[in-house]
């Protein structure tokens, strides 16, 4: 029904969407890049192989609870490290400095506990799948259907959120102007941490289905970060819906692009997949720096129509 190379970039694009949505999310609120994102991934990926493979049950069931210690995890990193540096006026750059510190001690952990699994469980903890596991619907696999229903789940309960409710209206004064929003009387402490305690929920969630298609490790979560940085920028990583759509070009361009130069300019190709997101970063600072949300394309299909059918009488 679908060309394999199609669900293979459907299923990519999906779960860097989940990723970025989080990336993007703690940006917009904190001003910080938090490169401890992979590693809250890979949280998700070795609750998925506890799941399946300790447990005896389906990685999709694991999903909340991936939620809840991906965003404990990140908490922690906001509540106990960020916070306290940020209040002895920490430069941004000492903020994402902590954020690499962090994501070291994260790895180290995640890479004891995979040794623990294999040596008291007796299971591959490196290098593996669990596409075995997963389910089938019309013959093609489950995470095809869930990843982007998902992805289109959250982009929809977080509108409702952000323009529904009182709390949203709150998030979205303190992204705006913190200071004014803490002098009306919005606890802007709550929402940095809820913004954080997202964003590390999410990219837990993602590592859970990330396993059920792609071979994983401890450091998956790290060496995809290129790609997430490349979706939310060219998205703009000032909107979280165009962190969305960011993750869906880049996914989708990454894994179709490379497909296409392996097969028609040569199999060497393919370990230069990496070039392709990094070429999308470069192109967007230098067309748009803003990124596709930051166009104005209203603007712009205005002037287009005027080129092409004159001013209007």
């Amino acid at each position: 029904m679908f060309s394999p190379i199609f669900r293979d970039a459907v299923i990519f694009a999906s779960l860097i969407s989940l990723m970025s949505l989080g990336l993007t999310l703690i940006y917009i609120t904190t001003k910080v890049s938090n490169f401890a994102h992979g590693s809250l991934v890979s949280i998700g990926i070795y609750l998925a192989l506890t799941t399946s493979s300790v447990w005896a049950s389906n990685p999709y069931y694991c999903l909340p609870l991936a939620f809840g210690f991906g965003g404990l995890a990140s908490l922690i990193l906001y509540i106990l490290i960020l916070r306290p540096l940020s209040r002895k006026g920490a430069s941004s750059v000492s903020l994402i400095a902590a954020t690499l510190a962090f994501d070291l001690i994260l790895l180290a952990s995640l890479n004891i506990y995979a040794d623990y699994l294999t040596s008291v469980y007796k299971i591959s903890s490196r290098a593996f799948i669990l596409r075995g596991v997963d389910f089938k619907v019309v013959d093609q696999p489950g995470i095809f259907l869930v990843a982007p229903t998902l992805v289109f789940t959250i982009i929809s309960s977080l509108y409702i959120v952000l323009t529904r409710t009182k709390f949203g209206i709150a998030m979205r004064a303190v992204v705006e102007n913190p200071q004014l929003a803490s002098v009306m009387g919005v606890n802007t402490n709550l929402i940095l941490a809820t913004s954080w305690f997202l964003s590390g929920g999410l990219a837990a969630m993602a590592g859970v289905l990330l396993p059920l298609w792609f071979m994983v490790s401890p450091d998956t979560g790290t060496s995809m970060m290129l790609s997430v940085f490349a979706a939310s920028i060219v998205g703009g990583f000032s909107n979280i819906y165009g962190a969305a759509l960011g993750g869906y070009l880049v996914g989708l361009t990454e894994i179709l692009l490379t497909n296409f130069l392996a097969q028609n300019v040569g199999s060497w190709m393919i370990p230069y997949r990496p070039a392709i997101p990094l070429l999308a970063i470069v192109a967007t600072l230098l067309i748009a720096p803003t990124g596709i949300a930051g166009i104005d394309w209203l603007s712009k299909i205005r002037r287009m129509r005027v080129r092409l059918f004159g001013p209007a009488s």
